[in-house]
């Protein structure tokens, strides 16, 4: 199968589970959003809500602002401090994140882009 109709075929998969309500269905800021704050997490750089907001290539910083408390308000992603500095905010996916990203990964893998 060629990859095009694989990504098709992974597309389709993807939205018949979020059109059941299997998957929060996010609009392709707060999905570019949670991507990023979750591979930074991931290398062990999380992001700081400053941060966030000057991602321009995903959005402007009102999108990124209202995306931020959308995927918080749907328990996507929280806010912590680390360490004393009470006044810097890091972004951080929640186990409700991983569960997202292992559903997705079930599709790729039932589309045939992964192993």
């Amino acid at each position: 199968m060629k990859n095009h109709h694989m990504y098709l075929r992974f597309l389709s998969l993807l939205h018949a589970i979020e059109g059941k309500g299997e998957l929060p269905t996010l609009d392709l800021d707060a999905k570019k959003l949670l991507e990023v704050i979750a591979v930074q997490h991931s290398q062990g750089q999380a992001l700081t809500v400053t941060d966030a907001m000057a991602l321009a290539h995903v959005a402007s910083p009102a999108t990124i602002h209202r995306k931020l408390d959308l995927l918080r308000e749907i328990g996507m992603i929280e806010t912590h401090f680390e360490g004393s500095n009470r006044r810097t905010k890091y972004l951080k996916p929640t186990p409700q994140a991983a569960k997202y990203f292992t559903a997705v990964g079930e599709v790729m893998h039932k589309a045939g882009l992964a192993t």
